[in-house]
């Protein structure tokens, strides 16, 4: 039985291409499907486009039902994550919370029974509270997210937990860090659409713009293998867990390692205007221990790699 991509985007179409590779032809749901930048990442004979809405509930059920779905991915989510949500928080909220739960209560109408869902490492960083150390008796017991978008991720695992809990359905939320890697569509985080303009004025011999604070990342390849490990794990344990390279890159590693792909590339530590919310320090990397004992996940990319790759998939497919 395939499984339904929702969200064909920077890793949807990798998750999508991993499930190919292994002789299975997914469904990808997208209302707004990028078909020529997807078709750069999976072979689009080998698998079924179908346009729901993740904010039409009746478009997930009949693709569900139509194409005999036993296992989700969600991955769709509002443009531009933490800072489109801080400038358009309604439509945030509505998509990534509303949607997600669109999602959820159509896995549960129809007998879907796990549902692998994209969470954000924001909830690892953009938290404050907690003072009372836990008593939950006390007003600030637990901490609390600090923007919009990461009070919409709290809010998707707390949601798919009690899915979990009360209707059976198997949810995992997965954490991913800053992602980016292979994708010429519009769309993602400001973070990964940095590092891609970045690479790609490297390679055009033009100055590359590094962000001046020390960020958590993950390989695009490496979120959707970890996704694809959270379809096939047997006992999915905490439910929910961090899928990052599992370590923090100052903004001077960025450098160095954009310089050792790209030799003689030339590199500035700068802010783009408007993405000072999404750039938050960041000092400790997330602890990847759950992730491995109940998915197998290690990151396969580390920095190198990932630019290495990423520079790679660029000269083939320049934009």
């Amino acid at each position: 039985m395939p499984t339904l991509v929702i969200g064909a985007g920077l890793i949807g179409s990798q998750v999508a291409r991993i499930l190919v590779e292994r002789d299975e032809k997914p469904v990808l749901m997208d209302p707004a499907a990028q078909i020529q930048a997807i078709g750069q990442i999976v072979d689009l004979a080998k698998v079924t486009l179908i346009g729901g809405d993740v904010l039409r509930p009746l478009s997930i059920i009949d693709g569900l039902r139509t194409h005999g779905i036993d296992k989700i991915v969600h991955t769709a989510a509002n443009p531009m994550l933490t800072l489109g949500a801080q400038k358009d928080p309604y439509a945030a909220i509505n998509l990534n919370i509303m949607g997600t739960v669109n999602v959820l209560e159509a896995a549960r109408v129809t007998g879907v029974r796990r549902v692998v869902v994209s969470s954000s490492s924001v909830l690892n960083h953009y938290l404050e509270g907690g003072a009372d150390d836990g008593d939950f008796g006390k007003e600030e017991a637990f901490p609390r997210p600090t923007t919009f978008y990461a009070a919409t991720k709290q809010s998707v695992e707390s949601l798919g937990l009690n899915y979990a809990r009360w209707c059976g359905i198997e949810f995992a939320g997965l954490r991913y860090g800053a992602a980016f890697g292979p994708w010429s569509g519009s769309g993602g985080g400001g973070p990964s659409n940095i590092v891609r303009e970045a690479m790609r004025n490297a390679l055009a011999g033009q100055e590359a713009t590094v962000p001046p604070g020390p960020m958590e990342w993950v390989y695009s390849k490496d979120a959707a293998r970890g996704t694809v490990m959270a379809l096939d794990a047997q006992d999915l344990g905490n439910r929910v867990f961090n899928i990052t390279m599992g370590s923090v890159t100052t903004p001077s590693e960025m450098a160095t390692g954009i310089a050792e792909v790209v030799p003689g590339a030339k590199v500035k530590f700068d802010a783009p205007p408007g993405t000072a919310v999404a750039l938050s320090n960041r000092d400790t990397g997330a602890d990847l221990s759950r992730a491995g004992r109940y998915l197998g996940y290690t990151p396969a990319f580390k920095l190198h790699a990932a630019l290495q790759d990423l520079a790679h998939w660029m000269q083939r497919h320049p934009v």
